[in-house]
């Protein structure tokens, strides 16, 4: 198993378990690599004025929920529609699923309650992930 794919187990078992949230947690990689990594995701989150819930999902301690609502505003209608796409979903489903999923994925990928130095890919956060977390030690 890869290292994105420990990490995608991960998630997907913390968020239901089922091949939608397996299809969700890959959609959300993505749309991180799209957005430029961990410190782009934050700034689309800033720009609609949800920089606290981010930010909360990036420290230690609980993660707040969001909507998919929430995700829509900040996502678009577009990215979602190609994500309910990847899905196999409806956009309403997708952005709920996408919702139920990014709390928890933006937590793993900070374990330390911070954005790791240089984050930009998606391949190294999850790589400065799983070093962090000691999983292939």
């Amino acid at each position: 198993m890869s290292l994105l794919d420990e990490l995608k187990q991960q998630v997907v078992n913390e968020t239901g378990g089922n091949t939608q949230h397996a299809g969700a947690v890959e959609a959300a990689m993505g749309l991180l690599q799209s957005s430029g990594g961990l410190s782009g995701l934050v700034q689309a989150f800033q720009q609609k004025g949800m920089g606290d819930m981010v930010s909360a999902w990036i420290k230690t301690g609980p993660n707040p929920p969001i909507s998919g609502h929430q995700v829509q505003q900040v996502f678009g209608g577009d990215q979602i529609g190609q994500l309910a796409a990847k899905v196999g979903v409806p956009p309403q489903m997708a952005s709920s699923l996408l919702a139920s999923v990014l709390p928890t994925l933006i937590d793993k990928l900070t374990p330390e309650g911070q954005i790791p130095q240089g984050s930009g890919s998606l391949l190294d956060d999850g790589l400065d992930f799983i070093k962090k977390t000691g999983l292939f030690s």
